[in-house]
């Protein structure tokens, strides 16, 4: 009997919670299951950015939806960007 591959949960997107949400709406809108993470100081200091991550939020899928995802992910942070 062939094992059942592992499923892993993986980052791709971290930003405050305001963007986070927008990404993971789009994945959902998508069909890809997101939910999002937030660190625990994000709860007591809200705008608080932790330093080079430009926000404490992250937004986490299945490792099995990552080539869906990317593109959704990458043109999101492209329009903030630009």
């Amino acid at each position: 009997m062939k094992p059942e591959p592992e499923i892993n949960p993986i980052v791709v997107f971290t930003g405050t919670a305001w963007q986070a949400g927008m990404v993971k709406s789009m994945l959902e809108d998508a069909g890809i299951e997101a939910f999002v993470l937030e660190h625990a100081r994000a709860t007591y200091n809200p705008g608080w950015n932790l330093p080079g991550e430009g926000g404490s939020v992250r937004v986490m899928i299945l490792d099995l939806d990552l080539e869906e995802a990317r593109p959704i992910v990458e043109e999101y942070v492209k329009n903030v960007k630009s």
